[in-house]
């Protein structure tokens, strides 16, 4: 009998974990957890140390009903942060806001992405200040407006309407400017789309939002279709399997990147997955 090989540690997989940090008192899952500065800077530490490649932070709830906050607002919560983050790591932040002056402002005070709910569609400068700071953008898609999107979203086929939707915006970002390296995919998950009716079939088709040729930020964390699934009635906190569970679909479909809350278990998940991955291939 041959002996068993040692076992090898298996590398972190190129998949990236974005870890979310909300300094609002009343985002979906953490709202209020993380409104105070410290507090914030605490969590972003502790999402660095479990594994994080990215930082997403926001300052704007875009949950279901969510009330809107004016710039000046959404900047004293988030360019704090940013600013202390960047004080002590070099770890890439992302500005999760459709306002362009937001925008600015966290460039400024140190993040380089712009991750956009309404796919650079807020403002009527938003193309054009995403070209000017030349910062990475995260397009997604979203029926409606938070407010209201989940009063009626209607699909006749989701995942062909997302994709084609995407595919536009990517278009109009880039013939504003913005080069075609720094253009990501978001299909919004949640946004604008019935629990399961448009949720699951457009993860199931995952893989015609990746055949576009940019890489693809998949946010399932935490989402509500995984409570309706389970059977209702389950709060954020208690969601993390099905969170792994849809995170995983979408990299088995090839996205790019996953946005969770939970990333010391997502980064484990994603550690076991490609080792399984990795031993199907070496046999």
């Amino acid at each position: 009998m041959k002996p068993v090989p040692a076992v090898q540690p298996v590398r972190v997989p190129p998949v990236k974990v974005w870890g979310v940090i909300n300094v609002t008192p009343d985002s979906f899952s953490d709202g209020g957890r993380f409104d105070e500065l410290d507090a914030a800077l605490r969590r972003a530490r502790r999402l660095i140390a479990d594994g994080a490649d990215i930082l997403d932070i926001g300052g704007e709830s875009t949950r279901p009903g969510a009330q809107p906050v004016d710039a000046a607002q959404e900047i004293d919560r988030v360019v704090p942060l940013i600013q202390a983050i960047r004080a002590e790591s070099a770890v890439p932040i992302s500005i999760d806001t459709m306002k362009p002056a937001v925008a600015r402002a966290a460039m400024a005070a140190g993040a380089t992405i712009w991750n956009d709910v309404t796919a650079l569609r807020h403002a009527p400068d938003s193309l054009a200040t995403a070209a000017a700071l030349g910062c990475e953008v995260v397009l997604m898609h979203m029926q409606g407006e938070p407010g209201t999107m989940q009063a009626e979203p209607r699909y006749d086929d989701v995942v062909a309407e997302v994709a084609a939707f995407l595919a536009s915006r990517a278009e109009a970002a880039m013939a504003a400017g913005v080069a075609r390296g720094r253009i990501w995919l978001d299909p919004g998950v949640g946004f604008g789309k019935h629990m399961l009716d448009h949720n699951l079939p457009l993860l199931a088709g995952l893989d015609r939002i990746v055949a576009l040729g940019f890489p693809v930020l998949l946010g399932v964390s935490r989402k509500s279709f995984i409570s309706t699934v389970d059977g209702g009635g389950r709060p954020g906190e208690q969601r993390l399997g099905g969170s792994i569970a849809a995170a995983l679909a979408g990299v088995a479909a090839g996205v790019a990147a996953v946005r969770v809350h939970d990333v010391r278990e997502t980064v484990q998940a994603l550690r076991v997955w490609t080792a399984i991955a990795q031993a199907g291939r070496a046999g």
